[in-house]
């Protein structure tokens, strides 16, 4: 193995293998009974259980790239159970009950992507291994601690506390002062997924149009540069790229997170490591890394990086700075120094959508048709299928458990208008990083300087 060869950087993400020819553009106006704007997991879900509740519904999906190009293609490959948004939070505004319905939901939608992808035959390489999460000084086991207390008050009692020792049986991680366990989440290939979701709703008699970016979303309307679709009901499904679309700039910031990919990993090393259970790993630092085993014995992992370009700019290929790639290395060599030496192969970013209060919203206005979901805070590939499902009976009126969810109909509020909006961002993720050093000299407790600014950002 060597480490001197330069990894691809950009190209979208390793995930995929090659880059899909695009599917035709939108060839000139068209009428549907729905309109979907977004090809990633949240429009393709959507279409899926539109489809599947009426399949005389003409549904027309446009993306601005090709199917999975944003976040879907790009992120960790985690279905996990994690809520996209503050709980306790929430529970004041919408109350306990509703928002540990939502708990059990988001828990429940773990299942239901897995059993949808063997359903259709999506081989997506899951495997329902849960997640390890692991601290690695005093203060991150506290707040590890009070996470899995947190899961007890929300429903989640399979969330367990793990010694040193239990921990290692997942992953010998090094320096791990605590651990915790849950069993609600899945690794899988995320590109995979998405492409197959997309042809199994064109199967279906889902049209989608690529390479036709929307640039305006109106009551019964969808413009492109090369034509507008005209539908009584027009759903938002952009995530990250939702600040593209006129009159919503400051609705959604555009977070980027980033990630590598090692070359595979010889027997021996795994030997070392463990991970045969193939749990997502992910840890309590304020900088936060998450991390999956991939189905042919690389380790991925991802982190912040530069995570926010002024004025809420995103990039068009993935492309990451080669310091961004030498943090990346470094966190996977301190907490795994078996992979010292191994070599980077690709790495990437792509951008994840956060509301000002950090919490998805899903919802359908009914005296315009215009729908909308998104907003995950990183928590999407799970979030997805349940803001599809939710939609779905939005917009078939259907009043049922799911639109009376928390997220349904919520409205987080809009971000600060730059500069403001830039110096806020790169401020926090300035403070978290002083604050995981701080935090390192063996503090107990969280630094006051991340307790400062998750007040400020408003991040629960």
């Amino acid at each position: 193995m060597s480490a001197t060869t330069a990894p691809v950087n950009g190209r979208v993400a390793h995930w995929f293998a090659e880059l899909p020819a695009p599917r035709p553009a939108l060839p000139g106006d068209r009428d549907a009974d729905v309109c979907v704007v977004g090809a990633g997991m949240t429009g393709l879900w959507t279409a899926y259980y539109l489809k599947q509740a009426d399949p005389s519904l003409r549904i027309t999906v446009l993306e601005a790239e090709f199917a999975g190009f944003g976040a879907s293609g790009r992120n960790g490959g985690w279905a996990s159970g994690l809520i996209p948004g503050a709980r306790d939070r929430l529970a004041r505004a919408y109350g306990r009950d509703a928002v540990l319905d939502w708990q059990r939901a988001m828990n429940e939608a773990v299942d239901e992507v897995i059993a949808v992808a063997a359903r259709e035959d999506i081989d997506a390489d899951i495997v329902k291994g849960g997640t390890l999460r692991v601290a690695r000084t005093p203060a991150q086991a506290t707040r590890l601690r009070h996470k899995v207390e947190q899961d007890h008050e929300w429903g989640v009692p399979e969330s367990v506390l793990l010694t040193p020792a239990e921990s290692a049986r997942h992953i010998a991680i090094d320096g791990v002062t605590a651990g915790a366990y849950t069993p609600h989440c899945a690794r899988l290939q995320p590109a995979a997924l998405v492409r197959g979701l997309a042809e199994t709703v064109e199967r279906l008699g889902v049209t989608i149009y690529e390479k036709s970016p929307v640039t305006a979303i109106e009551p019964g309307r969808a413009r492109t540069a090369h034509g507008t679709v005209r539908a009584p009901v027009v759903l938002r499904a952009t995530e990250g790229f939702t600040a593209s679309l006129k009159g919503l700039r400051r609705a959604w910031l555009p977070m980027n997170s980033s990630m590598i990919v090692t070359e595979p990993l010889p027997e021996e090393i795994w030997k070392e490591i463990g991970w045969e259970g193939r749990e997502t790993l992910g840890d309590t630092a304020h900088g936060h890394m998450y991390a999956q085993r991939t189905p042919d014995d690389r380790i991925a992992i991802g982190g912040r990086g530069v995570p926010y370009r002024f004025g809420s700019r995103t990039d068009d290929s993935g492309r990451v700075s080669d310091r961004t790639i030498d943090q990346l290395t470094q966190t996977l060599q301190r907490m795994l120094p078996q992979t010292t030496g191994v070599r980077v192969d690709h790495a990437w970013c792509g951008v994840l959508a956060v509301p000002r209060d950090w919490s998805a919203t899903v919802g359908l206005d009914p005296d315009t048709g215009v729908g909308w979901a998104g907003g995950y805070v990183g928590h999407g590939v799970t979030s997805t299928n349940l803001a599809a499902r939710t939609l779905t009976d939005l917009v078939l009126k259907r009043d049922t458990r799911l639109t009376r969810l928390p997220w349904t109909g919520h409205r987080p509020g809009s971000w600060e208008p730059e500069p403001f909006r830039w110096l806020g961002v790169r401020g926090l993720y300035v403070a978290y990083r002083l604050a995981d050093r701080h935090e390192a000299g063996g503090r107990t407790r969280t630094s006051p300087i991340a307790t400062v600014a998750d007040l400020i950002a408003r991040r629960p």
